[in-house]
């Protein structure tokens, strides 16, 4: 299987995760990288590279709030699919774009 980006030489300098299940969090946070995904994920933060990890499940437990430190003092950047109102959106789409 030929996949560059599970690679501590890869070219890419970002990953984003959305949406991201607790399970794939933890997994993250945990050091697992049992899939192409974890693998990706797991390099980004080895080689200190921009990790974007969108948890789209609430509420959150103790575990989950556990997880989302662990990453964040690996260098991880936490981004919950909180949609905001600031900009006041007429559309759905517009409401997704505030996350995304």
């Amino acid at each position: 299987m030929n996949v560059p980006f599970a690679s501590g030489s890869n070219p890419f300098d970002a990953m984003v995760v959305i949406p991201c299940s607790m399970g794939t969090l933890g997994r993250i946070a945990h050091g697992l990288s049992d899939d192409v995904l974890l693998r990706a994920a797991d390099v980004m933060l080895k080689e200190r590279k921009k990790l974007i990890l969108v948890p789209r499940e609430t509420p959150l437990n103790l575990i989950h709030l556990k997880n989302l430190e662990l990453l964040l003092l690996a260098g991880a950047t936490i981004l919950p699919a909180n949609p905001s109102f600031y900009t006041r959106p007429k559309t759905i789409e517009q409401v997704v774009d505030t996350v995304v």
